[in-house]
């Protein structure tokens, strides 16, 4: 390689490509290699890490606990957002991506490292994530993409590569999906999932039960909001992460949570993903109930237009961008007052809105009524009805007269 590197922090998970890379960056930069692994929620994934990437060659290694972090920074603002990408997918990979390398560089700088590398692919989303998040936290920072520089060009490469450096992978050659799991979703792409005639196979879905399977009784569960983020279930207050992962077995159990989409990747291709997201389909529901009774119409209307931009920007990466700040900053102005109570009814991969309540809410019941009442004027209406008919009468009559003088 031509250019020189003394010391990388690596994002490590411990999956295929970051297994070998940490022999590749060795033997391809004669460097030190420091392995960082954010803990945002993978479980058992992360047992053995420390060992493994030692053994590979990894002079140390970062594991560190970021699940509040990103439960109540980044998962709860896309709830309270309401971010879905393409009305479907909610983010579950994306959103993790900038708290994972906002830390790398952090680690970076602290190391006095020369580069961070990270394992995505030069066809994926991944890489646009991380190498923005590097270059608008640490403009000067070198970075390694393996993906776009080595010679391998498989899944099935890398595994004869780690076979031949006695490198334990989680993967092998007839089953070679790879799979994304952090405390708001797992993913799963690749491999036998590439043919989007082929359903997905039951026994890979490790969060939910089928809906079919679930159970015939319902569940009903409580859930609190302050200011648009959940802060209780049935009564107990709890920490962010603590609700997602509560919420991941309630809503699992019952069937609720599964995707199966393809999308639109910010390179340009589509690609096919399916996802479990238990716990956040049931929050995403709970928030827009709670915001149907707190929620001035015209903020709502105006925060959901920007649906469809603010879901982009954390698909394609640009968390750290101005246009985000200004995104940030609105939809927390627009939660002041999203305060209350929903009770949801899971029942066989269904979220029912139950009932809600709040101290705050917008909701009247005596505005609302069919009944006779002393706020409101039904003969009011008229004039209203009238004034927004105005300009459609205007055109009206100027058909009718075009069409006379033909």
């Amino acid at each position: 390689m031509d250019e020189k590197v003394r010391k990388v922090i690596l994002a490590y998970s411990g999956g295929l490509d970051t297994s070998i890379l940490v022999k590749w960056l060795a033997e391809e930069y004669g460097c030190e290699v420091v392995a960082y692994t954010a803990d945002v929620g993978q479980q058992d994934e992360l047992d053995g890490l420390e060992a493994k990437a030692k053994k590979t060659g990894a002079s140390k290694i970062y594991i560190e606990d970021l699940r509040e972090e990103f439960a109540r920074d980044f998962v709860f603002f896309a709830i309270k957002a309401n971010a879905i990408y393409e009305g479907t997918y909610l983010l579950g990979t994306s959103i993790a991506r900038p708290l994972i390398a906002k830390r790398q560089v952090e680690i970076a700088l602290k190391e006095h490292a020369d580069a961070v590398c990270h394992g995505s692919t030069g066809k994926g989303n991944d890489q646009v994530r991380f190498e923005l998040t590097y270059y608008a936290l640490a403009p000067h920072i070198k970075v390694i993409a393996p993906w776009r520089q080595w010679s391998f060009s498989s899944r099935e490469d890398l595994i004869d590569y780690a076979r031949k450096h006695g490198i334990d992978v989680p993967v092998s050659k007839a089953k070679p999906y790879s799979m994304d799991r952090n405390l708001m979703h797992i993913s799963y792409e690749g491999g036998v999932l590439e043919d989007p005639w082929n359903e997905p196979d039951e026994s890979m879905f490790r969060l939910t039960v089928s809906p079919e399977r679930a159970p015939d009784k319902p569940t009903y569960v409580e859930i609190d909001f302050e200011n648009g983020s959940p802060t209780r279930v049935d009564g107990k207050v709890m920490k962010a992460h603590e609700i997602i992962d509560l919420l991941n077995k309630k809503a699992g159990e019952n069937g609720i949570g599964r995707v199966d989409i393809v999308e639109n990747r910010f390179v340009g291709m589509k690609s096919r993903g399916v996802y479990e997201t238990p716990g956040c389909t049931v929050l995403h529901v709970a928030h827009r109930a709670i915001e149907s009774i707190t929620m001035d119409r015209e903020v709502m209307h105006l925060r959901d237009s920007l649906i469809t931009k603010v879901s982009e920007l954390i698909y394609y990466g640009f968390w750290y961008s101005p246009e985000m700040e200004a995104m940030r900053a609105f939809t927390e102005a627009a939660q002041k007052g999203v305060t209350g109570t929903v009770r949801l009814k899971l029942y066989k991969g269904n979220t029912i809105v139950a009932g809600r309540k709040s101290d705050q809410s917008l909701y009247k019941q005596d505005f609302a009524t069919f009944d006779k009442d002393a706020v409101y004027d039904q003969g009011d209406a008229s004039g209203f009805i009238k004034l927004n008919a105005l300009r459609l009468r205007i055109r009206a009559i100027q058909n009718e007269q075009w069409k006379k003088g033909k």
